[in-house]
């Protein structure tokens, strides 16, 4: 059982690959079904005046990846940033900049999952509020899909949804470095990593991409 928060001592110790192994070895946890209890009330009082997470996760709102709990992750240990997408705005940037170059978090990892809602609606070109101009984001994954999968360009199609899932990933970690030199910086001197995966719906595992 997590009982103990990280420190700022500890947090300086760690590296991006190990950080990564760490959240990994914890989704094989969560899927083998033996996530570690935590003492959350241990945590929130040692959390009360600091906190040092080792990661910062982009993720979809999606109610059914609840990052914290598939990555076997408890209070303190990660930032996690959502919206609908996982993709990057200036606020999520600034997010991801305040994690890594102020609070000293080692990873970002950029979360997609099988069958999301917003990728689905931004290949059916869904017009709806303010809805359209957040599947916006998504739109270059959506053409980059339409030049790599035979068949419908919606999401009639699931290998075409799957490869933009993916394709949204990695855009969005492109433009991350693209448009934060801070973080483009920090991470060509090693200090952190920036990674994607996708979340299986069915198995609960993060596929690395």
């Amino acid at each position: 059982m997590k009982n103990i928060a990280i420190t700022k001592d500890l947090q300086s110790k760690m590296t991006p690959s190990g950080v990564l192994q760490d959240l990994l070895e914890g989704n094989k946890r969560f899927v083998n079904g033996s996530s570690e209890g935590a003492d959350n009330a241990a945590l929130v009082n040692q959390t009360t005046t600091g906190q040092f997470p080792k990661a910062v996760v982009l993720s979809c709102i999606d109610s059914r990846v609840p990052v914290e709990t598939v990555l076997d992750q408890a209070i303190g240990d990660i930032f996690v940033a959502r919206v609908a997408g996982n993709f990057e705005n200036t606020d999520i940037l600034g997010s991801l900049e305040y994690s890594c170059n102020v609070a000293g978090s080692k990873l970002i990892l950029v979360l997609g999952h099988e069958s999301c809602g917003a990728v689905k609606a931004a290949c059916d070109g869904v017009e709806l509020g303010n809805i359209t101009a957040m599947l916006d984001n998504i739109m270059p994954a959506v053409r980059k899909s339409a030049d790599e999968v035979e068949g419908e360009a919606n999401s009639s199609n699931k290998a075409f949804v799957a490869k933009t899932v993916e394709n949204n990933v990695k855009l969005t970690m492109d433009r991350i470095r693209k448009k934060s030199p801070i973080l483009e910086e920090m991470e060509a001197h090693g200090e952190i990593a920036i990674v994607g995966g996708v979340y299986s719906l069915h198995t609960g595992k993060v596929e690395m991409l």
